[in-house]
């Protein structure tokens, strides 16, 4: 068009190297700041490292890998190496069939697991810390195990049959193409399903009784599932239903029937996880299938539209799924409920349903494979922050639950658990976890250290670490604020937190870390608030808001820069993510409302608490150069407000970023953990 002006390439690439320079030059300055700053720690981080090693080998040394049995086989992995062991035979005899190092990969872990139904097959990924994609090796399994094949940048993958393999590769950080490949003497690879939409992500799962696998294709409202039939592995997927929007669903399957779990119908209250901003690396299944309280419906595998869905069971208002477990006879459902945790056991013969409430101490499940459907014993372990993974079994046959013996762990006693709620702006009651010491006396001088997410319908990560336990013995308030936009309680939980309600989850914060200096658990001036990734975004916000809270912030990559980042349609979650906070480029009221809360748009010159950031050089998801600008930004407002009050002891916040070469994204190794 006549008149109007189109910058040059080279004006446009001069920006570009303007911009890597300063980012460089900001790099250099923090890792300079850093690197003065650091010593000052060196005895305070000599005690702490020999602490946390030492209950590091105290508890998760005795803790076992989970354990896959094949019939008389048993396979499992410990620090690296795959073993094989007889059933009957104990694993003091298993002999090691390779290891990571073996294949020439020291420097990596290994993700996932998964053996073909005759067992001459082992698939396994392999990722190393500094980078998000990972590796699948396909071994061939016998008296010298050897690399079969070799397939870059896999995510989920499941054995269709003895020799056929459907897998699904991630590029810029989304799964959208699936692959089947075969082992046969006429070896190929073919393209099997392409998702368009790039909202949505895809991985592969094998239905218990291993009739079909599962081609789940979910955005974070809405999911369509393709069904591959085992025994016929080279035909066309099925369509179960047709995605219609705000309905999710996950397939199971038992005698020629389709078990549902499902959104559909009111009240809606199951929710599948797909773009969390962290993956953790022992469940990567319950990351690709989580729950938000649902319906279990059925349906005849040949008439499977949701016409045909019939109700099976129900759950409870506020009550979420955590996980879901088929068996040849029975369902295992793990639920929780105002923040204890039960689990319902479901008879498909008597139809009855049992409940069973677990240990008050317990806040996470993580369910142990169970290959064959057919089993009597279900195997889980239940965690808290501060209690190392305990391991317990229910009996179909025996109808209860069954603690089992390990080895000599001292166990957990002087640890008091409590669960409280706060009331928010709105009247709405925010459940809050706290952990102290049986033993601390006068808690109003003890410190405290709140943690908070909030984002995605994701629960607060609640595992076991060390470094808690050592709080906890050192005298510390441990509380965790589960706020709207995580998923506690499920899926109207997280709605009433995302896009236009993510000031609520700010809301939630406050009333909590309020609700406990009211109570007499700490002050303002010994309390601490730690978040990761998208935690991030309220938890800098509060920063900004109510600084006087608490005395200091702790950050582990991130998400500060909410507005920035949903304005650059080129980055790799930017889309997908619009569900989550909003498209600002197409809606000035969804700007608006996240410039009125995103962490970066809102540092003021204000007394602000002292931070620390832990950020990663090769993270993908929450890239350096903006949290460079926000370290930068915080900082010089900090001193902007120390420069015009000249009160007498005025304070200046340390304002600390620690840049890590290595790990990716709030996925260290123990030793990188540990270093951090």
């Amino acid at each position: 068009q006549k008149g109007t002006k189109v910058p040059s390439k080279r004006k446009q690439n001069t920006s570009i190297v303007t911009s890597d320079l300063l980012h460089k030059n900001l790099l250099k300055s923090e890792q300079k700041n850093w690197n003065n700053i650091s010593p000052t720690y060196k005895a305070m981080t000599k005690r702490i490292k020999e602490k946390l090693e030492e209950l590091h080998n105290m508890y998760t040394l005795n803790s076992r890998s989970p354990r896959m049995r094949f019939g008389e086989n048993v396979y499992f992995e410990e620090n690296g190496s795959i073993f094989l062991a007889k059933a009957d035979d104990g694993e003091g005899n298993a002999k090691i069939l390779f290891s990571v190092e073996d294949l020439g990969f020291s420097d990596a872990f290994i993700q996932r697991i998964r053996i073909s139904p005759d067992q001459r097959y082992m698939a396994i990924s392999l990722k190393s810390e500094n980078s998000e994609e990972a590796i699948c090796i396909i071994m061939k399994l016998g008296h010298l195990p050897f690399v079969e094949k070799v397939i870059p940048s896999v995510f989920s993958f499941e054995w269709a049959a003895n020799d056929v393999l459907y897998y699904t590769t991630q590029k810029n950080l989304k799964c959208q193409n699936v692959f089947m490949t075969t082992f046969t003497d006429q070896k190929h690879t073919k393209l099997v399903y392409t998702e368009q939409d790039a909202r949505f992500f895809v991985d592969l799962y094998c239905t218990k009784d291993r009739h079909f696998l599962t081609i789940n294709s979910n955005s974070k409202t809405t999911s369509e599932v393709w069904l591959v039939d085992c025994r016929h592995p080279f035909e066309s997927p099925a369509l179960v239903q047709a995605r219609t929007t705000g309905v999710i669903y996950h397939i199971e399957h038992r005698k020629d029937q389709l078990y549902i779990l499902t959104t559909y119908g009111e009240p809606a209250e199951y929710k599948a996880i797909l773009t969390d901003n962290y993956i953790h690396r022992i469940n990567l299944d319950a990351y690709c299938r989580s729950y938000r309280n649902s319906k279990l419906m059925k349906a005849p595998v040949a008439s499977s539209g949701k016409e045909n869905w019939q109700l099976v069971y129900a759950l409870e208002k506020k009550t979420k799924l955590v996980d879901f477990e088929m068996f040849s006879d029975d369902c295992i459902m793990f639920l929780k409920n105002a923040g204890h945790l039960y689990l319902n056991v479901i008879s498909f013969v008597s139809y009855s349903v049992q409940s069973i409430k677990l240990p008050t101490w317990a806040c996470e499940f993580e369910l142990e494979s169970h290959p064959e459907h057919t089993t009597s014993t279900c195997y889980f372990q239940l965690s808290s922050p501060v209690h190392p993974p305990k391991r317990f079994a229910y009996s179909f046959k025996e109808n209860n639950l069954i603690e089992q013996a390990v080895q000599e762990v001292p166990i957990i006693t002087n640890c008091h658990t409590t669960r409280l709620l706060a009331k928010s702006k709105d009247e709405t009651l925010v459940p809050i976890t706290v952990f102290h010491n049986k033993n601390s006396k006068e808690l109003h001088r003890r410190p405290l250290l709140v943690h908070v997410y909030g984002a995605y319908g994701i629960d607060l990560n609640m595992s076991f670490k060390e470094e808690k336990l050592m709080l906890i013995e050192e005298g510390w308030i441990l509380a965790y604020c589960h706020v709207r936009g995580g998923g506690e309680q499920g899926l109207s939980w997280h709605r009433d937190g995302c896009q236009q309600n993510k000031l609520k989850g700010l809301h939630d914060l406050r009333a909590c870390i309020t609700l406990l200096h009211q109570l007499g658990f700490s002050q303002p001036k010994h309390t601490a608030l730690a978040a990761a990734s998208a935690g991030g975004v309220l938890a800098g916000a509060l920063c900004n808001t109510d600084p006087a809270l608490i005395r200091a912030m702790v950050l582990q990559a991130p998400f500060i820069d909410v507005l920035n980042t949903m304005m650059k349609t080129h980055l790799p979650l930017t889309i997908e993510e619009q569900e989550e906070w909003g498209n600002p480029l197409e809606d000035e009221k969804c700007m608006k409302y996240i410039k009125s809360y995103c962490p970066y748009q809102n540092i003021k010159p204000q007394c602000y608490p002292s931070v620390f950031i832990t950020a990663y050089e090769n993270d993908e998801r929450v890239t350096l150069p903006g949290i460079l600008q926000y370290v930068q930004k915080l900082r010089k407002a900090a001193l902007d407000h120390a420069s015009r009050t000249s009160k007498k002891g005025n304070w200046i916040p340390n304002i600390i970023l620690d840049v890590q070469a290595n790990g990716s994204h709030c996925d260290s190794s123990w030793e990188h953990s540990l270093n951090e």
